[in-house]
Parts: structure tokens; sequence; C-alpha cells
């Protein structure tokens, strides 16, 4: 089918034994390219070994906005060391998330996230960028560095969409736009040009109708396809394909 999930996490410690398995299944679902995504230094590392084991499977390296204050001396130079490796594709998962009055404060947030984003620019990346109830200020520091990049399992407005796009970031959306209340995920992919939409994953988590509450994985974003194509008034394989070839173009693989 030629699927390329842009954002997984596939951690052993949610996978566990079942982990080489599953991923060397991915080809015969139709899964052609997968990013693995990490949330801080060690399971960055976890994933870029994963990409290295095989050849459809790519990196991205980061650390998570929830992480932000546990940061420690040296550890984003050693995401800047990891991304060197030809199969980091990207940094990320960075970002900011307001959802939990205990996270780490909005200030930590802001500069771990304007670290982040002066590597990748520095080093030619792009970025996958986590923003939840966070929208005003994401947007105002993408202005400020102006990355390339994705910001990931889309939560705003169709308006915050087409002003993302307008900074020349994709849009990243999940199994989220198969649920039934996904109307304001719906409004923001029917106005943003299908060359700047992928699709992804977020697995284990965010699994797509009809199998909404399970564990998610790779193959199951063709569901989140026919969705997008259902939206955008194209075949699911028209969906599929377009947003490979824009994982592609913004990733180089």
């Amino acid at each position: 089918m030629g699927i390329f999930d842009t954002h997984a996490h596939y951690m052993k410690s949610d996978f566990g034994s079942e982990l080489d398995e599953l991923i060397s299944s991915m080809p015969e679902k139709g899964v052609d390219n997968i990013i693995a995504v990490g949330v801080d230094t060690q399971t960055s590392h976890e994933e870029l070994d994963l990409a290295k084991r095989y050849p459809f499977v790519y990196a991205a390296v980061g650390i998570h906005p929830e992480n932000a204050g546990l940061v420690i001396d040296g550890q984003l130079d050693e995401l800047e060391k990891l991304l060197s490796d030809e199969k980091a594709v990207a940094l990320g998962e960075i970002g900011l998330d307001y959802h939990y009055e205990d996270g780490a404060p909005k200030d930590v947030q802001k500069d771990v996230f304007r670290r982040q984003l002066e590597i990748a620019c520095r080093v030619g990346k792009p970025v996958i960028i986590h923003s939840r109830d966070a929208m005003g200020d994401t947007l105002e520091i993408l202005r400020e560095f102006k990355p390339k990049g994705v910001i990931h399992c889309f939560s705003g407005s169709a308006e915050s969409a087409l002003e993302a796009v307008k900074l020349g970031m994709y849009i990243g959306f999940t199994g989220v736009l198969t649920f039934k209340n996904s109307k304001k995920a719906r409004a923001a992919c029917e106005v943003i040009p299908t060359e700047r939409l992928l699709l992804e994953t977020d697995c284990p988590y965010m699994a797509p109708e009809p199998l909404r509450g399970q564990r998610s994985d790779s193959s199951m974003i063709k569901y989140t396809a026919a969705a997008m194509a259902e939206i955008k008034g194209v075949s699911t394989e028209k969906i599929i394909e377009i947003t490979s070839e824009n994982a592609k173009r913004l990733f180089g693989v």
C-alpha cells in the first residue's frame, strides 16, 4: 500500500519481546517506511538502534516537553551527536505541552524547545513538534526559528493549521481523525493543502476506529488514511500515495 508512518514510538517498554516480530511484519502489511520517535535521550538511542536494524525504519531523536524539566548538562549535545547518524532524519519529539498543571514550567519548556530548534537549524534537520494546549506559544517560537518540520497529532484550530502551513510546516494526523468527536481535527484537515498532510499513528497510542482502545501499530494507518481521503474527496490509495511522497520530501528519505 505504500504507507509511511511518520510518527511511531516503538519502545521495548511497550512492545517487549514482540517488538522485532512486529516490525519485521510491517512490509507485508503495506507499510513501506516508519519514523521511530524518541522522547528523551534514552529512548532516542533505542529508536536509533531500531532504525539501524531495519532498512525501512528511520529515527527521530529529541526531548519531549513532558521531560523538559529533567534535562541535564550534556544531553542536548548528545542529541546533536545522534543527529549525525544517517538514520536519524529528524529532531523530535520536541515542543510545548501545557495540558498538565504538574508538568514542567512553561519557561523551562520554552527554553528546552528553543535550544533544540537551534540544534535542528544548525544541523539542517527537520523537526517533529508536539503542541498540546500551547498552539499560540508554539507558533510564536516557530516564527522565530522558521524550521522545516511537522506539527504532529495536530489538535489546533483550522486557523492555526493554516498559520503553521504559512510558516512552512507540515501537519500530521493520527487515528483521532477517525473518532466521532473529531470535528476540530477534521475541520483542520479540510483546509490544509494535500501537499502538506502527513499520516501517523503515534503508536502505541491513538488506535483508530474501529480498533480504538487497542495497542496501535503502523499497519492501522489505513483507517486514518480512509478518514482523510473522505475529508479531502479522493481515494484512500491516493491519500497514502500523497502523504508518503510528502514524508519523503520532508525527511529526505
